[in-house]
C-alpha cells in the first residue's frame, strides 16, 4: 500500500513536469527561474520614517520667523517650546506658529534648572508661561520641556502636564556652524528622533532647513513631537 502511494505521487510529480515543460516550450521560455521569480519587496520598502523638529529658546524676532518661512515653503510643522520672558513683544511670531499648525509648548519662564528652584517657583513660573500662550493661541499647552532635561517625578506631579525631552542633540548650541549641525544631526538620526534645536541661532535655523530637504530625500516624514508620543 507504501509503495502504492509513492509510485502514485511519483507519476503526479512526472506529469505536472510534462505538462509544464510544454508551456514554456510553446511560448518560448526556457528558463524556468525567469518565469517563476518575482520582484524581492523589502517589508520596509516605502515605509515613512517619522522624525520631529524640536525648538527651544523662542521666539526670536531675528531668526524664528526666517525658520518658519522655511518650514512653511517645505510643507513641515514643527514643536517650539517657548520661553516666558521672550514672548513678550513676540505675540506675533507666536500666533503665527499656531495659526501654522506647529506644535507649541512650554519651556518654562527663565532658562534655570527646574529642580534647584523650588516647586512652588517652578509652578508659578511654568504657569505664568501657560498664561502667555493660552492669551495668544487660545489654546493651553500641554507639553513641557525642562530647561537643560532637567526633571523629576515631584514636578510632574505638581505641574501636571507632559515632559518631552529628545533623543537626538544637534549641538547646536555649542556648535554654532551650520554645516556641523548637520554632520552632528545625519550621522545618528533614525526613525522615531525628537532632535533638539533652537531657532535662536542663525546657524541652527539654516541647519535645519537644509537637514529636512537631505532627510526628505531619504523618506524622512516630519511630523510634530506629540505625533512620535501617541504612536
Amino acid at each position: 500500500m507504501h509503495n502504492r502511494y509513492i509510485k502514485y505521487f511519483l507519476f503526479l510529480l512526472l506529469t505536472t513536469d510534462l505538462f509544464l515543460s510544454a508551456i514554456f516550450l510553446k511560448n518560448g521560455h526556457t528558463d524556468t527561474e525567469k518565469i517563476f521569480s518575482l520582484p524581492v519587496i523589502s517589508k520596509t520598502a516605502g515605509t515613512p520614517k517619522y522624525i520631529a523638529l524640536t525648538f527651544d529658546d523662542g521666539p526670536s524676532r531675528k531668526y524664528t520667523p526666517i525658520l518658519l518661512d522655511g518650514l512653511k515653503e517645505r510643507g513641515v510643522h514643527a514643536t517650539f517650546f517657548l520661553m516666558g520672558k521672550n514672548i513678550e513683544g513676540e505675540e506675533d511670531i507666536v500666533k503665527r506658529m499656531s495659526e501654522e499648525g506647529h506644535l507649541i509648548g512650554n519651556h518654562s519662564y527663565e532658562h534655570i534648572q527646574l529642580t534647584k528652584a523650588g516647586a512652588k517657583a517652578v509652578c508659578e513660573a511654568v504657569e505664568h508661561t501657560q498664561e502667555q500662550i493660552e492669551a495668544i493661541t487660545g489654546k493651553r499647552p500641554e507639553y513641557i520641556r525642562p530647561p537643560y532635561g532637567d526633571w523629576n517625578e515631584e514636578l510632574e506631579e505638581e505641574i501636571g502636564m507632559t515632559p518631552v525631552l529628545w533623543s537626538l542633540d544637534s549641538l547646536d548650541w555649542k556648535l554654532k556652524d551650520t554645516g556641523k549641525i548637520i554632520h552632528q544631526v545625519l550621522k545618528d538620526v533614525k526613525d522615531g528622533d525628537i532632535i533638539l534645536l533652537h531657532d535662536i541661532f542663525p546657524s541652527s535655523v539654516e541647519a535645519a532647513l537644509e537637514l529636512i530637504d537631505i532627510l526628505q530625500k531619504e523618506g524622512y516624514v516630519f511630523v510634530t513631537a506629540d505625533e512620535l508620543l501617541i504612536e
